[in-house]
């Protein structure tokens, strides 16, 4: 105030300061609370030194033990608070029995304030909650620096990365209004960039948990443990989360993409995925790798098929197709609705590295991955597709991008990259993959994962590949009769669908390979598949977005 008195201001500035370092200033607080209190009880209760101690006593047993009465988990802690007690009971007791100023108990107590005082004032996660406090008191005028004014901060805890808030949204901000000023926020905390992560409230709409880590819990490689799976019905651990909670993701009846650019760790979250399905006994693994195998070679022992030109790639995806008609139709002979897998009757995965490449140079397989991707869930022939270019040409288009449930996204090179992996608008929604800064980090689009949270995975390296391809390699099962017998009944050579028997789908396929350089007219394929017109345009404009087909001339088309 402009007439208020120059002592009340001092007071008031000295009483704010007080205030601000009181957690600096807790160990002199209680050296002069003790003093106080010896005083006191000496005076007028000079006989009590026998209870003052046993009290002490019993305090400091349960500091050690329990960690009570603060709720101390920490060993160190514990030993701290106990240590602690027995010094400031044993002197309290002193100080009732003789007077807190005879000699040496005066000398006695700023030594234990000094020596006492270092560990706490030391102490990381002390210092991060008074940072933390600091925050929470400032957060109002941040807030409005930042965009976000009338929000607040409801409560804040310390972990061992750093420290994460409970936010309460003014009415009509929403989550995304926070994420869309992550950037705004690491400046006016004044963290490290990329240090803040936000996570929706599932229960309330206009409230989030914003995490600030301190240091990064993933600036190490982590080592893979081992395969965790021994069914497909188990959950496969691809890594770990920033939280050091597993990455836990199912794969049964479920197809995956693994996305991201060059050296972003694809071929790593790959292995740990083909780690885990050979220690499973209800696996038939198939591969395709168009690079010479370079990628998928080392599991050869575990592979059933493996795939390495562009005809083996389509003959292996022609038969993954004939063995989910076999099982279609026997599930309609049997009227189930699912494949259960069991060693005698396995599923089917089929892994195919860089699905950019198999789009390129064999369009005619595309067709096959799309039918598989299909319709192959519920009778347990899965795709696991990875690739190192996330474009629109190799991931959009056709019907395999739409139908994989479970989306692994390495770090990708432009911001729209996020959408071509995971989906339209999660890079809005806060999935950041652009800013990942270490091969291996990813995010991951799941049942159960549904919240934008960061994860590492598991470093293979050539021995554990070596070791756990070796292992077991002879615990493999075959394909089932029933799909074995599709296979080999299958016609190796193209020929009319009318006479062979196949879908439409197939047929399709069929006509356009076989066409002329002149192409076939519309009418010609509906005949060759018996289809209507609008099936024939749907297919054929699915079969262009992937190069699976192409006009030649107005009318015409051929493979």
């Amino acid at each position: 105030m402009p007439d208020e008195p120059l002592l009340i201001v001092g007071i008031a500035a000295i009483g704010r300061a007080l205030f601000r370092y009181r957690s600096e200033l807790a160990p002199i607080v209680v050296g002069l609370g003790l003093d106080l209190a010896g005083l006191l009880l000496h005076n007028n209760h000079r006989g009590a030194w026998p209870l003052v101690a046993v009290l002490t006593v019993l305090v400091a047993v349960l500091a050690a033990w329990r960690g009570l009465p603060w709720g101390i988990t920490r060993t160190e802690e514990r030993v701290y608070a106990a240590t602690t007690t027995l010094v400031a009971g044993g002197w309290l007791a002193a100080a009732t029995a003789f007077g807190p100023g005879r000699s040496p108990l005066p000398a006695i107590l700023i030594v234990a304030v000094v020596a006492l005082g270092i560990p706490w004032w030391a102490h990381r996660r002390r210092r991060a909650r008074v940072r933390v406090d600091r925050v929470i008191h400032a957060w109002p005028d941040l807030a409005e620096a930042v965009g976000l004014g009338g929000s607040r901060v409801m409560s804040a805890v310390v972990d061992t990365w750093g420290w994460r808030a409970r936010m309460k949204l003014r009415p009509g901000q929403s989550v995304t209004d926070v994420v869309a000023r992550v950037q705004a926020i690491e400046s006016a905390l004044g963290t490290r960039p990329g240090a803040v992560r936000v996570e929706q409230d599932l229960a309330h709409a206009g409230r989030c948990t914003m995490r600030v880590l301190a240091v990064d819990p993933h600036a190490g490689a982590i080592p893979w443990p081992g395969p965790v799976a021994r069914t497909l019905a188990d959950p496969i651990e691809l890594g770990v989360f920033e939280d050091a909670t597993k990455v836990r993701v199912p794969l049964l009846r479920r197809h995956a993409l693994i996305g991201g650019t060059t050296d972003s760790g694809k071929s790593g979250v790959l292995n740990v995925v083909l780690g885990n399905l050979a220690a499973c006994c209800d696996v038939v693994l198939w591969g395709i790798d168009l690079k010479g195998g370079m990628e998928l070679r080392p599991w050869a022992p575990c592979l059933a098929r493996l795939a390495t030109t562009p005809d083996e790639a389509t003959r292996l995806l022609a038969d993954a197709v004939a063995v989910l008609d076999a099982r279609a139709d026997a599930a309609g002979r049997d009227n189930t609705r699912v494949w259960e897998p069991t060693q005698a009757r396995p599923a089917l995965v089929i892994v195919i590295d860089e699905y950019a490449e198999l789009a390129d140079t064999a369009p005619a397989a595309v067709p096959y991955a799309e039918s598989v991707a299909r319709r192959g869930r519920a009778l347990a022939v899965d795709l696991l597709a990875a690739t190192q270019r996330p474009t629109q040409k190799a991931m959009g288009g056709g019907a395999l991008r739409s139908q994989m449930s479970v989306r692994v996204c390495l770090r990708v090179r432009e911001r729209r990259d996020v959408d071509l992996i995971l989906d339209k608008g999660m890079l809005a929604a806060g999935w950041h993959a652009h800013t990942l800064d270490a091969p291996g980090k990813f995010y991951v689009l799941a049942d159960g994962h549904n919240q934008p949270r960061r994860a590492r995975g598991y470093l293979v390296t050539d021995d554990h590949v070596r070791e756990t391809a070796a292992r077991y390699a002879d615990q493999r099962p075959e394909l089932d009769a029933l799909s074995q017998a599709a296979i080999d009944h299958r016609p190796h050579a193209l020929e009319s669908p009318t006479k062979s028997g196949d879908d439409p789908e197939r047929a399709l396929l069929t006509a356009l390979a076989e066409a002329s350089d002149e192409g076939l007219t519309i009418s010609e394929l509906i005949e060759a598949t018996s289809m209507r017109r609008t099936w024939i345009y749907d297919r054929l404009q699915a079969l262009a977005a992937t190069d699976g087909a192409r006009q030649v001339s107005r009318g015409r088309w051929r493979a």
